[in-house]
């Protein structure tokens, strides 16, 4: 008996150690994918809302409650690792955030689409501009989010028609339900009509703060989602999304304002990176 205790002792010290590993974390990571998905897959069958969806009936006293209309520019943020998205909307020069909405399922693990047919939602910056606006998508409404960008093609990742929609399907798409994806579209919508040339979409790993993404290190993606941290950073710091460029094929950032809030994802490196 006091051997097996024995036994399970340092079997469970062993699982300790390795979840703290590279390989565990991943498996740790997959496994609240895993619940999640079962989750939000289940609610949606039997017509319940998931988790953390806003109010949308009551959206008219929400926008009151945040000092805030429909027409101004908005930025959308992804995180995958949560199921979340967030929408931002303008307001005095810095952008608030408006609402989070459970994302009902994506698909695949943590990390970057890198190439046709893997099923794999993206990671990186994206823009939405009224031509990528899809009002009658087999799953409702839908907005594609230009994958593959400037970056992607840099790096010879391909794809496409990888979109935000509604539903709760999804083979490198992010399914919002059709109740959210109406929301959403009421804002992105009413911003392009109003002038913002294009809405970005930053989508993240997870919410990259610098404990979740130490202890992410020593994985395939460490040296991408330190790229991807530092565009997070800059729009946590100002509360505005910043000039996204690529340079040598990685991402590179400077500080945005409200008349930068539509550039497109472009290769250029700017006058500090490209002497470096």
């Amino acid at each position: 008996m006091r051997a097996l205790t024995l036994i399970l002792i340092v079997a469970l010290i062993g699982a300790g150690f390795y979840l703290l590993t590279p390989a565990g974390r991943q498996l740790l990571d997959r496994a609240r994918i895993t619940m999640t998905r079962w989750d939000n897959q289940s609610r949606y069958r039997s017509g319940q809302p998931l988790p953390g969806t806003p109010d949308l009936a009551r959206l008219d006293e929400r926008l009151a409650a945040h000092g805030v209309k429909r027409g101004v520019p908005v930025v959308v943020r992804i995180f995958k690792l949560e199921s979340e998205l967030e929408l931002w909307v303008e307001k005095d020069g810095r952008f608030v955030r408006f609402a989070t909405y459970p994302v009902c399922l994506w698909s695949g693990r943590l990390g970057p689409k890198v190439r046709e047919g893997d099923r794999q939602a993206p990671e990186g910056f994206y823009t939405v501009a009224a031509e990528q606006l899809n009002p009658d998508s087999r799953w409702h409404r839908a907005f594609n989010l230009g994958f593959p960008n400037a970056f992607d093609r840099a790096n010879g990742r391909n794809g496409s028609f990888i979109m935000v929609h509604g539903g709760c399907s999804s083979i490198g798409c992010f399914a919002m339900t059709n109740q959210v994806v109406d929301e959403l579209w009421q804002f992105v919508t009413a911003a392009l009509d109003q002038g913002e040339e294009r809405v970005p979409v930053h989508v993240f790993p997870f919410r990259m703060t610098d404990r979740n993404v130490a202890a992410r290190r020593g994985t395939r993606w460490e040296g991408f989602w330190a790229d991807l941290k530092r565009g997070y950073d800059l729009f946590e710091a100002r509360h505005v999304p910043p000039v996204v460029s690529v340079c040598k094929g990685r991402y590179v950032f400077e500080p945005g304002s409200t008349e930068t809030v539509g550039r497109a994802v472009e290769e250029r490196c700017p006058p500090e990176v490209a002497g470096n």
